[in-house]
């Protein structure tokens, strides 16, 4: 049923306005990470976003974070897969509307964006360094007075002191990689307030994107709230072996990761006295069914950060929309969740669902 007969270019019914307002306000507003002490300090943003694009973190000086995550390409990659000192096994994930998460990486290895952030440089197929190694390389590098007005100097501190300071300075500076408000953000505002003559500016083609994705196609199950992603895993039937006689566990892996790993909220580097949020790593239990499930990416954005899933192998939206359309019901979990289904779209039906999911990316970047 329309909302009347007056305003008939709002296409969606009371409930699906109601379902639709539920994905924002956006953008959100800023809330200090309190596991990392420079969270939101100008001077820590600065030194992050310098590093950031420096290839002094990595051991022989030709890899940055950027080389992997291009401002350019939403902070993501053009590449199927990452290339670090070897062909990585996954896509490098979008680096944007990040502070929303509880579990970062495609398998959530990590439980905050400081270990996340350290992750790569320490991985031997990625910037391949050490503690030792990147506090020497700090102290010589045009970085070191910028840290030291941080974090004090950075000769007398300990190395893995060195190297989580850095992390936290990358960290902060990727707290303020937000997406703006787009489109679907207008039409979403000016149905909360009864604006349906500025509603009705949102393209049509859109509107009955948003329909199928609240409706019919049951996106909105997983990629929920203002972010549109619940930031929990799934198995969206993407194949999940690397080879053919080596797989990716997903999520399994990334707990085994996240238990061994120092670098937790739970862990002595989170500079939370109060240690929030340390209770999920805490209670967090394997399961068989994590096995070759992923995180489920936030939509804002995504427009700009082609090719998609964990693996790289969906070349484009049309070709994620097709993926659904037409899924392999063989390729889900036997003991996984039963929460997909083909979705049976016509060629218009299909159109209009990648309109609607342009519309979460056209703000200016």
């Amino acid at each position: 049923m329309l909302v009347s007969a007056a305003q008939a270019e709002v296409l969606l019914s009371e409930d699906e306005i109601a379902r639709a307002l539920s994905h924002g306000p956006w953008p959100p507003a800023f809330e200090p990470d309190p596991s990392n002490r420079v969270s939101g300090l100008p001077a820590a943003i600065a030194l992050g976003e310098g590093l950031f694009s420096d290839p002094v973190l990595s051991r022989d000086g030709t890899m940055a974070c950027a080389s992997c995550h291009d401002p350019a390409h939403g902070f993501a990659e053009p590449r199927a897969r990452a290339n670090g000192k070897v062909l990585l096994d996954r896509n490098a994930l979008a680096l944007v509307n990040l502070p929303a998460h509880r579990w970062f990486g495609w398998s959530g290895d990590t439980d905050n964006l400081w270990a996340q952030s350290l992750t790569p440089i320490v991985n031997a197929d990625e910037m391949d360094q050490d503690a030792a190694g990147l506090k020497q390389a700090l102290v010589t590098s045009r970085w070191a007075d910028d840290y030291a007005a941080v974090f004090g100097p950075p000769a007398g501190q300990d190395a893995d002191d060195v190297l989580v300071n850095i992390a936290k300075a990358l960290a902060a500076f990727q707290e303020t990689l937000v997406t703006g408000p787009t489109s679907f953000d207008r039409f979403r505002d000016a149905l909360e307030a009864g604006d349906l003559a500025t509603a009705a500016l949102y393209p049509e083609a859109a509107q009955r994107g948003l329909k199928i994705f609240l409706g019919r196609g049951n996106c909105a199950l997983c990629h929920t709230g203002p972010a549109f992603t619940n930031g929990e895993f799934h198995d969206a039937g993407v194949p999940y072996f690397i080879t053919e006689t080596r797989v990716d566990t997903g999520r399994h892996g990334g707990l085994e990761a996240l238990k061994a790993s120092p670098y937790t909220l739970a862990g002595p580097y989170s500079d939370d006295p109060e240690q929030q949020g340390a209770w999920a790593v805490r209670q967090v239990r394997p399961l068989h069914s994590d096995f070759g499930t992923f995180r489920v990416p936030g939509l804002r954005g995504a427009a700009r950060t082609a090719p998609y899933m964990h693996d790289g192998s969906l070349a484009d939206l049309r070709a994620v929309v097709r993926h659904y359309n037409t899924i392999d019901m063989e390729r889900l979990h036997a003991d996984g969740e039963a929460i997909l289904a083909p979705l049976g779209l016509s060629a218009t039906e299909a159109d209009d669902l990648v309109q609607f999911l342009r519309s979460l990316s056209d703000d200016q970047p």
